[in-house]
């Protein structure tokens, strides 16, 4: 044993430690968030387009929708507002038988980014996705 390296192991312990430790805590957290604004976002698109096939009056489906991701959206942490909601109907939205899809696309800041690299597409991840359902066919029959 050299004398010179008496007591460095400690130290080298902790510096190589917190070098690898802080960005591996980060990329958990950061993987974290995404997964579930990325469930979120899924299941805001599904959850709509079944509001949407649902809806017995065409004019309340557009706001059915909105309220709807707003609602799954804030369940899974992710602001609402930021969120982007289209609805494509291949017919009438309330026709038997027409094709609903919902499209929703959030941009989600990744945690502990400042808000300047926030609002920017630096610090964000684009997220989007679509669902789409059909009419049934006996919509409408009482």
């Amino acid at each position: 044993m050299l004398a010179g390296e008496r007591g460095s192991a400690s130290l080298e312990f902790l510096t190589v430690g917190m070098i690898l430790l802080v960005p591996l805590v980060y990329l958990v957290l950061a993987v974290a968030s995404i997964q579930a604004a990325a469930l979120g976002v899924e299941g805001a698109a599904r959850q709509a387009a079944r509001v949407a096939v649902l809806q017995a009056d065409g004019s309340a489906t557009g706001a059915g929708v909105e309220r709807t991701v707003g609602v799954v959206l804030a369940d899974y942490g992710v602001d609402p507002g930021a969120a982007s909601v289209d609805l494509i109907c291949s017919a009438r939205c309330d026709a038997p038988g027409s094709r609903v899809t919902v499209h929703v696309h959030v941009a989600v800041p990744l945690p502990l980014v400042p808000q300047a690299l926030a609002s920017s597409s630096i610090g964000t991840v684009q997220l989007e996705s679509s669902a789409t359902h059909t009419v049934s066919r006996f919509a409408g029959a009482t």
